[in-house]
């Protein structure tokens, strides 16, 4: 298989750095940023990749240098089902036994407006130059 942006092929890390992982494709070697190594936040690269690693990665593109960006995660995207879930309308799990609608949503809008009050007092202290300075 040729490296073509959107190909997702197996390559191997063979660099760690702070930014990211150099990882060999097809005698190539490409950048996985550290960005794109996994779905959350990834302080230290080191506690997801090592050295030697097998991985799969997807080709993110190829600039005009040759310069080769890939992705971990977007190789690694769970399909969903395309089924929906069945829900049972009979039961009441769900539904909030705390009580109707009207009472949610006046209770919604009572803190709301509690909130909004808060915001604007903010707001106004610091536009009469109250706010505190360290």
């Amino acid at each position: 298989m040729t490296l073509m942006a959107g190909n997702i092929l197996e390559g191997t890390v063979v660099n760690i750095t702070n930014f990211g992982a150099f990882v060999e494709v097809e005698g190539k070697t490409g950048l996985v940023h550290i960005s794109e190594v996994a779905d959350t936040f990834v302080k230290d690269i080191k506690e997801y990749l090592k050295e030697q690693d097998k991985v799969k990665v997807k080709v993110i593109s190829i600039d005009d240098n040759g310069k080769i960006s890939l992705s971990i995660k977007q190789a690694n995207i769970k399909k969903k089902s395309v089924r929906p879930a069945e829900i049972d309308w009979n039961t009441e799990k769900g539904k909030n036994s705390s009580g109707n609608f009207e009472d949610i949503m006046s209770k919604f809008l009572k803190d709301s407006e509690e909130r909004m009050q808060d915001v604007k007092k903010h707001q106004d202290n610091r536009a009469r130059g109250y706010n505190k300075k360290i």
